[in-house]
């Protein structure tokens, strides 16, 4: 292959991936339009509120718990090194808080609520049921994404608080029942070394993680193609653009709040 054939290729890869980032830049603005605008849809976003936020209860406190509870065991190992093993509490905390809460989250959306989204939609296109909302005189971005982006931005921080919670609990009952920690101590640590911004940006990453993750599917959903096939790409690509945008959005927000 020629140099100039290269460089042809990579112009085009590069054109379409900046096409594909304004067809879901335009897409999301969109969306957020229908949210502001009537009519409403009261019915749809209860269901997804239901289906985001109660549902996803589990899952996320699992992984939380879990994640706690290992985190205070690797700080004390990694500790004990350089006779720092007190510094649990307090690394636990701002762990969980600005990073491993608002991620591990956003990523268990991403892999429960992102693909059942675009499952979803993609199926309702195969089967021409948006089709019969246009008939209908019911316009889908209104009737299926908005109530589902609205849904997701509400309760995705919620999750993440009670994550972060659950998270700290979990590296609480590590460290108090395993490794010898006082648990006023370790109570007192935790408390006094979090400021308000860490819980601000956690909450700030948790709705831009839930708009990422709603609007992926959407998208995915609504331009999916026909076919079972169709589907089947549909919803592993959203949930693979859904963990990127995060994990990149995670970076660029905690430069935001952390770099000052």
């Amino acid at each position: 292959m020629t140099p100039v054939a290269m460089l042809g290729g990579l112009g085009r890869a590069v054109l379409g991936l900046l096409a594909a980032f304004g067809r879901v830049a335009l897409f999301a603005l969109d969306a957020i339009s229908h949210i502001i605008r009537p009519p409403f849809y009261p019915r749809e976003f209860g269901l997804a509120l239901l289906n985001i936020g109660w549902l996803s209860l589990p899952v996320v406190g699992l992984t939380a718990i879990f994640t706690g509870g290992a985190l205070a065991l690797q700080i004390y190992a990694g500790g004990a090194r350089f006779n720092a093993e007190a510094v649990v509490p307090q690394i636990v905390a701002i762990g969980m808080v600005r990073e491993l809460g608002p991620v591990l989250v956003g990523l268990m959306i991403a892999a429960r609520v992102t693909s059942s989204i675009a499952a979803e939609i993609a199926t309702m296109k195969v089967t021409e049921q948006i089709d019969a909302l246009v008939t209908l005189s019911t316009h889908p971005m209104k009737y299926l994404t908005a109530p589902r982006v609205l849904a997701a931005v509400i309760t995705v921080p919620a999750l993440v608080a009670v994550g972060d919670v659950i998270g700290i609990a979990g590296g609480y009952t590590v460290a108090t029942q395993n490794l010898g920690f006082n648990p006023a101590t370790y109570l007192k640590n935790t408390v006094d070394f979090l400021e308000l911004r860490d819980i601000v940006s956690s909450l700030v990453k948790g709705a831009a993680f839930g708009l990422i993750a709603a609007i992926m599917g959407c998208y995915y959903g609504m331009s999916s193609g026909r076919g079972a096939q169709g589907v089947g790409r549909a919803t592993k690509g959203s949930v693979e653009a859904a963990a990127v945008l995060i994990l990149a959005a995670n970076f660029v927000l905690t430069g935001v709040f952390f770099s000052l």
